[in-house]
């Protein structure tokens, strides 16, 4: 687009600021922003405008998990189908690390992120070292795709290679970027990061299929026999990734896909919630909980919806090339999103100055006709990294890294 077509386009949405700097940049950078504003969904904009305060209407009821003593009583059976599986190549693992350590005090990759306390012990390194345990109990490498985003996909590349992937072969690791979302003012307005950029976020973890799709990956011969696909955060240091007792039981149990979860420490902790909505399966936010499910309690007194999640899913890839044009919800996030100003002001806020769209891998759950709680060992398989200090931090997963046996 010319600077007509663009002033044109920018009117029509209320976004004229966006040229305030247009004149003086170099033709490469022109050329750069046109694109940028060509791309942009402008749906987005208009759900910050429609953004309901109603209650959902939708009906939760209980869903029946298996327990961690259930899985211990069928864990060889299990496990041997898991192994099959791997074996067979039917297994492939895709890591969600399209995020910076921002909340950790860094600008770069969480998962380059050193939480070694006397040697060096990097969080890339521990989910590698788990994935490649699989590999070697299976004797087959996994087929593993690594999710970046324009913020890191650089850096994240080049601190993988310099460490030769903590030994897992580079032949067997794909790596794709996550679509990105443009981010806006509280009024609305398209806020931009530099004179010639916009400000853009990953999209959401829920974009990792649609990311995987647009790069096209589905064709990739890695993936010609998958018929699970495990995803997970890179958050977790603890996690087990394509773990053959999970795989196993969610063949043998005929679900869809399949969540690992953890027991709730109380009815008040902040965290997703496995459920069934309107029949099917689903995850409810800790804070869409009334009081009524809060409290629910089951013959047993155990809390009715005591699963909670933890951001390690399977999912059949034949249910999701049935759904390739399925839309998930777009969640609009108050967020500290650093810009610039139309008069060149650089303003880095201190609190949400604005909103970020997002997709969650958690409503792909209620894609599918059924799914599995799995339920884990809260502290064997549980430590997540995302603050600074405090709970779920990188103290507190020392502590359980060094319950579990690892020297750091």
């Amino acid at each position: 687009m010319n600077r007509d077509e663009l002033a044109s386009l920018l009117e029509q949405y209320s976004q004229q600021h966006i040229l305030s700097y247009y004149d003086k940049l170099p033709r490469a950078r022109k050329d750069g922003l046109s694109a940028q504003i060509e791309q942009v969904d402008w749906r987005l904009i208009s759900l910050i405008h429609n953004q309901s305060t109603q209650g959902k209407s939708s009906v939760y009821s209980p869903i029946k998990g298996m327990s961690i003593k259930q899985i211990e009583n069928n864990k060889g059976f299990f496990y041997d189908i898991g192994i099959k599986a791997i074996r067979d190549g039917k297994a492939a693992a895709v890591l969600l690390a399209g995020g910076q350590g921002t909340r950790l005090g860094c600008d770069r990759p969480k998962g380059t992120v050193d939480i070694g306390i006397t040697k060096r012990l990097y969080i890339f390194e521990l989910l590698f070292n788990n994935i490649l345990q699989a590999a070697n109990e299976a004797k087959a490498y996994i087929p593993f795709f690594i999710m970046t985003s324009d913020k890191n996909h650089e850096q994240t590349v080049s601190f993988l290679k310099q460490h030769d992937f903590f030994g897992y072969p580079e032949g067997y690791i794909t790596f794709f970027m996550q679509d990105m979302n443009p981010s806006v003012s509280f009024d609305g307005k398209l806020l931009m990061e530099a004179p010639g950029r916009l400000s853009m976020s990953p999209n959401g973890n829920g974009g990792w299929f649609s990311s995987m799709v647009k790069a096209g990956l589905l064709d990739e011969p890695q993936l010609k026999n998958v018929e699970w696909i495990n995803v997970f955060s890179v958050d977790n240091v603890l996690q087990k990734i394509a773990d053959p007792v999970f795989i196993g039981a969610a063949i043998a149990t005929g679900n869809m896909c399949a969540a690992k979860v953890v027991r709730k420490a109380n009815p008040y902790e902040r965290v997703g919630v496995m459920c069934l909505e309107d029949g099917r399966p689903s995850i409810v936010e800790y804070y869409e909980m009334a009081d009524d499910m809060l409290h629910a309690r089951d013959v047993e007194g155990e809390l009715s919806y005591a699963y909670g999640v933890i951001l390690n899913y399977l999912f059949r890839m034949d249910k999701f090339k049935s759904i390739l044009n399925v839309r998930l919800p777009i969640h609009v996030a108050e967020k500290r999103i650093p810009h610039i100003t139309a008069d060149g002001q650089y303003i880095n806020p201190d609190k949400p100055n604005g909103y970020k769209f997002e997709e969650l891998v958690l409503d792909m759950v209620h894609l599918f006709d059924s799914c599995l709680p799995f339920e884990v060992k809260r502290d064997v398989e549980f430590a997540p990294v995302k603050n600074a200090v405090g709970d779920d931090s990188i103290d507190s997963a020392r502590r359980l890294l060094i319950k579990n046996g690892f020297i750091l």
